[in-house]
């Protein structure tokens, strides 16, 4: 096993001492607990977060699986149990041109109040939605939260989406106010945000000012203008099922699915952190995501509701520069995305730094490279808890503890009060297929604000003895009970009458001496019949014909010679979403 727990880890876990509370003796044991008892199990991690009420709920959970009410008769307001830690603890920490900055529990909480207050003054108030496009900063994170406060909907966009993206968004909700900034200044380039969203349409902006020389419109609200009045002292109480976020799939596929969070969504995302994540009280937690991503709203939540720390670069994450950011922070959790990873390798450096705050690294976004990860965990000395969810969850179905033994980029459990299945050609599969979430869950959406909820995720499922809903992830079950993610099952094709998915043919191929990434796409050829493969692969120093032999080699040498590369095409990068997916369906309208 790449990562086996020292008895030092195990007695400091989280997940120990829920264990000996429950009189429990294993991982596995627990998940089943949790399963079998979800309302014993929710309800322990509600009084473990210590979440507030102004209104306690009547029950944890009331109706069917595929549309269970959770917490029904609450009456909360999420945002003010984000402030539980001690009020001189640090709840966020931050880059500044002068180097780290730090805000406190009480500085942070006061900071949202008064923002709220200025929110209010501006007519915002509850069950209003208004957008966030900016980078994650400390004041999207006081931004966000004052929304939140103030009873309003955030409405989430990536930074990085153009403006007929960002518009497409706007209008899909009916959003007209948007916070932002002026511009953002990545690797040196200065990046224009605040005319993006102009250009978009947005009717009002809340623009903060990093210091670039944009005019703004009369219409506009400087951000520090929110400040100037008097705080809003009491969050707004609202039920359980209001929304507070709304946010989009990633859209690869078409119009992007609106999949509101409610007040009970910000529960499942800490309660992930609290036991995959093993986040603790005062731990400095760092994952480089943004609003427009569910990954930036669960940090927000896996971390207050924790009481650890907020920690927030705006260097590039590929960077060496955002690596020493990490150790200057003493970073203790940190997130990443397979890419970063690879990316790192290369970099010359980054094995000198001191990783030895480090105690866990997770990695979430799509599957990732054993050699990746099995040299990430020898640098940091830590494991690399893979975890694999999605927006519509709330957080994650599937993760790994610090508890277990596990081989890089495995998995060894469901996560906890969520079951799976895996269904191979409509029939149940103990080996590998796609997985099927056994509903329900906080987190669980029961809702699209723009598609049919049941269509999407109910009809048509297999036959099963549990009711299950669609996911799209293909998973394989291995001889120990751990999984493997195999991607998204709309990314298998079939090669010589083989079903086999881009992640393993993509594994194989980042091994040829060369390559820095690659993607693989099936493509039907005219007519009918398999599918024909074709590897895009950022390799700067190769020449695609001299490449594909090789590529040629290494899939029939280590996965099935009957698999044909048709055609391998060099490119610069790979198009990815807001949360770093490979747009494979872009690549394929290349083909």
């Amino acid at each position: 096993m790449d990562w086996e727990p020292n008895a030092r880890v195990i007695d400091a876990a989280n997940i120990s001492k829920i264990l000996l509370d429950r009189e429990l003796t294993s991982v596995s044991e627990f998940h089943a607990w949790s399963i079998a008892n979800r309302d014993q199990f929710w309800q322990l991690m509600i009084e473990r977060l210590g979440i507030q009420f102004s209104v306690a709920p009547v029950t944890v959970s009331d109706g069917p699986p595929q549309d269970t009410r959770w917490l029904p008769g609450a009456e909360l307001n999420i945002a003010l149990s984000c402030f539980q830690g001690a009020d001189e603890s640090v709840a966020v920490v931050y880059q500044t041109k002068a180097g780290i900055a730090s805000m406190s529990v009480a500085e942070l909480r006061a900071q949202v109040q008064t923002c709220a207050g200025g929110l209010r003054r501006l007519g915002i108030g509850e069950g209003d939605r208004v957008a966030m496009a900016m980078a994650m900063s400390v004041e999207s994170v006081i931004g966000y939260l004052a929304l939140v406060w103030a009873g309003a909907t955030v409405v989430s966009i990536a930074d990085s989406f153009a403006a007929p993206e960002i518009q497409n968004r706007l209008t899909l909700v009916g959003c007209d106010t948007v916070i932002t900034q002026d511009e953002i200044v990545r690797g040196g380039r200065r990046l224009p945000m605040y005319a993006k969203v102009v250009e978009a349409g947005a009717r009002r902006c809340i623009v903060v000012d990093t210091g670039g020389d944009h005019a703004v419109r009369p219409e506009d609200i400087a951000w520090n203008d929110l400040f100037d009045g008097d705080p809003m002292v009491e969050p707004a109480i609202r039920s359980s099922a209001s929304h507070t976020n709304l946010l989009f799939s990633s859209g690869t596929t078409g119009v992007p699915k609106v999949i509101p969070w409610d007040q009970s969504s910000p529960i499942k995302a800490a309660t992930d952190g609290f036991l995959h994540q093993d986040i603790h009280p005062g731990d400095v937690v760092a994952w480089p995501t943004n609003l427009g991503w569910m990954m930036g709203p669960w940090l927000i939540y896996a971390a207050l509701l924790n009481r650890a720390t907020i920690a927030l670069s705006n260097e590039v994450p590929t960077s060496l520069e955002f690596c020493r950011f990490v150790t200057n922070a003493t970073v203790n959790v940190l997130g990443v995305v397979p890419a970063l990873v690879r990316a790192w390798r290369s970099v010359p450096d980054v094995e000198g730094l001191d990783w030895s705050a480090v105690r866990v690294v997770t990695s979430t976004g799509e599957a990732s490279s054993v050699d990746d990860m099995r040299w990430l965990m020898s640098v940091a000395g830590a494991p690399v808890i893979e975890y694999c969810g999605g927006t519509e969850i709330g957080g994650g179905y599937l993760s790994s503890t610090v508890v277990d033994a596990f081989d890089a980029s495995t998995f060894t459990t469901p996560c906890f009060g969520l079951d799976i299945r895996l269904f191979d050609d409509g029939d149940e599969s103990q080996t590998e297929g796609e997985v099927f979430l056994v509903p329900p869950s906080i987190g669980l959406s029961t809702e699209l604000l723009n598609r049919d909820h049941q269509a999407v995720y109910y009809d048509g499922v297999p036959a099963a003895d549990v009711p299950i809903r669609r996911h799209g992830d293909q998973l394989r079950r291995l001889a120990n009970g751990h999984y493997r993610a195999m991607g998204r099952s709309d990314d298998t094709m079939n090669l010589g009458g083989v079903k086999v998915s881009s992640a393993e043919i993509e594994r194989v191929v980042n091994l040829v001496p060369g390559v820095i990434e690659s993607a693989a796409v099936g493509v039907p050829p005219d007519g009918g019949g398999p599918d024909r493969l074709f590897v895009f692969a950022v390799a700067p120093d190769c020449d695609p014909g001299q490449l594909r032999p090789l590529i040629q080699d290494a899939i029939k040498a280590d996965l099935n010679p009957l698999f044909k590369v048709a055609e391998v095409r060099l490119v610069d990068a790979m198009p990815r979403t807001a949360s770093a997916k490979v747009m494979r369906r872009t690549l394929r309208d290349l083909v």
